[in-house]
């Protein structure tokens, strides 16, 4: 079975305490961690699957047990921690500052130490990066999505990129969990800027050889890229959490807040045992700015499952949970990879529109942003894994069969 990030510290020895394991793991916050975990349990099996605590999420393992008979689990039955093999001396991780409680989460997964490396800011704002050991002709992976601030984030993935490229690496791969700039992928108006296209030339230019994503908005980004672009997908994580919550496939029925999300939806309700899909056809306004007009399908005394790639002010997901309510829908459930949450969507989430808010941890969800119905996912294990298979040239599409 696939082990958490703190399991695997703990395993380590019985000298590794649990302030010191936390301490490894989750950085400076480590003590408010150390003493949530007395009252909050980590979801680390079917029977024991507690929901948030005092807003703080908790962060289920990957199970390999199954569920009415989907393929939610099946998709990691062959995730485990790995043993550190003697070729990967030539593996390096480095983790930029934009999530660096993920990365390692994804280091200790695999067994590996994070590679030394300073990231700086001069007084004026300009980047400083330096790597601090050798990697020449080495296999080089850089975790850092580009979250807000967004440009920031961006700009400290390329400089990051280029210092591995002058530093002689052998292949440098860009570990980008959240892909910024990918709602611009297409002229809707006259004179508009497709920024994902422009995002995906400079990762290229800086000398990028291969770019991991996680849920990108649109899969037509990735023909974007002039490299290889794999692509991950968060929802076996989320279908594994959802299983341990015993919802009968009866009660069930998933949720596209719009149009533009219904291919999603669909392969999301698949995997639950091909549970009803429902469609909220909506009309946007402007950006940020949406407006819900009529349900397709019918949510009478189900428990609706909504599922997007990302939330970010909530407008769309909140409509579409009001009008769900209406629509006779016992419970609502939001489902998405990628927790953005520019204001007010926390007013929004946290209005008791939602039974449970699923998110996973691609961007670091700040702690002012807690909520009691929020629940937060970690995807290291899945992108811990795709790393191990890209650089062990075997197949990354077989773990989401």
């Amino acid at each position: 079975m696939a082990m958490t990030a703190l399991q695997a510290l703990e395993a380590v020895g019985p000298s590794l305490s649990l302030a010191s394991a936390s301490a490894s793991v989750f950085g400076e916050n480590s003590s408010q961690w150390a003493a949530t975990k007395s009252r909050c349990t980590v979801a680390n099996s079917l029977a024991n699957s507690s929901v948030s605590c005092n807003g703080r999420p908790v962060i289920p393992a990957l199970q390999q047990e199954t569920w009415n008979g989907t393929a939610a689990s099946k998709t990691l039955a062959d995730m485990g921690m790995r043993e550190m093999g003697s070729n990967s001396s030539r593996l390096k991780i480095f983790s930029g500052t934009a999530n660096p409680q993920l990365s390692q989460e994804i280091a200790c997964y695999m067994g590996l130490n994070l590679s030394a490396i300073k990231i700086k800011r001069f007084a004026d704002g300009e980047i400083y990066v330096q790597l601090q050991e050798s990697i020449r002709g080495c296999d080089v992976f850089l975790v850092q999505p580009t979250c807000p601030p967004a440009n920031e984030n961006l700009m400290e993935l390329l400089i990051m990129i280029d210092a591995c490229r002058r530093a002689s690496a052998k292949t440098i791969t860009a570990v980008i969990p959240y892909f910024g700039y990918a709602r611009a992928d297409r002229k809707t108006q006259g004179r508009e800027s497709i920024a994902a296209k422009l995002m995906a030339n400079l990762i290229t230019e800086a000398g990028a050889n291969r770019v991991l994503a996680c849920d990108l908005h649109s899969g037509q980004s990735m023909g974007y890229f002039d490299i290889p672009v794999d692509h991950v997908y968060g929802q076996p994580v989320i279908l594994d959490y959802l299983a341990s919550k015993m919802i009968s496939s009866d009660d069930l029925v998933v949720v596209s807040p719009d149009v533009g999300g219904v291919a999603r939806a669909r392969a999301f309700a698949k995997k639950l045992s091909d549970v009803p899909l429902a469609i909220v056809d909506k009309r946007r306004h402007g950006h940020n700015v949406s407006e819900v007009m009529n349900l397709i399908g019918d949510v009478q005394g189900k428990v609706a499952v909504m599922v997007d790639d990302m939330i970010d002010t909530a407008g769309t997901i909140a409509n579409s949970a009001a009008l769900l309510h209406q629509e006779g829908a016992r419970e609502v459930y939001a489902c998405c990879t990628h927790a953005v949450f520019s204001p007010p969507a926390i007013e929004r989430l946290s209005g008791g529109l939602f039974h449970e808010v699923i998110v996973t941890n691609t961007i670091p969800v700040k702690q002012q942003n807690y909520f009691p119905q929020l629940t937060v996912l970690s995807v290291a294990n899945l992108l811990g894994e795709t790393i191990w298979r890209v650089y062990d040239d075997s197949s990354v599409s077989s773990i989401f069969r």
